[in-house]
């Protein structure tokens, strides 16, 4: 496929799930990337994460151990999400937005640009874009 920035990027099937990985992506063992979802280039998923289906991950995204990220989740780039965080199904996090380990991102939740989801299992609110979590 060829990206927005002209260049051409590849894609493999991941064995758990199927799912879309790009070559430069590092999906661990035990982690499974639902069919209808894409991981892009440079992002990195932890052991035992699961992302389920329609799922964008953009480049550069880190994702901890154990994550949960529901359907349709869109992931900006440089995102960060710890450890057995959970992000709700339609939810839209802008690049750079750090979720804390063991924090929950509420269902159709908009998270701004490099703003942060504390992990004190406090969800972030349904929002608009541009709203702190």
């Amino acid at each position: 496929m060829e990206g927005v920035d002209g260049e051409v990027r590849v894609y493999r099937r991941h064995p758990n799930g199927g799912g879309l990985v790009e070559v430069t992506a590092t999906v661990a063992d035990g982690a499974a990337v639902h069919e209808s979802a894409y991981v892009e280039s440079g992002s990195v998923l932890g052991a035992g994460t699961h992302v389920g289906p329609g799922c964008w991950i953009e480049s550069g995204v880190t994702i901890g151990a154990d994550v949960l990220v529901g359907q349709n989740v869109h992931l900006g780039s440089g995102s960060r999400i710890g450890a057995g965080a959970r992000i709700g199904a339609n939810a839209r996090l802008g690049a750079g937005v750090v979720v804390a380990a063991g924090a929950r991102v509420a269902l159709d939740a908009r998270v701004a640009d490099r703003h942060v989801v504390l992990g004190d299992r406090r969800r972030a609110p349904r929002s608009d874009f541009g709203t702190a979590a």
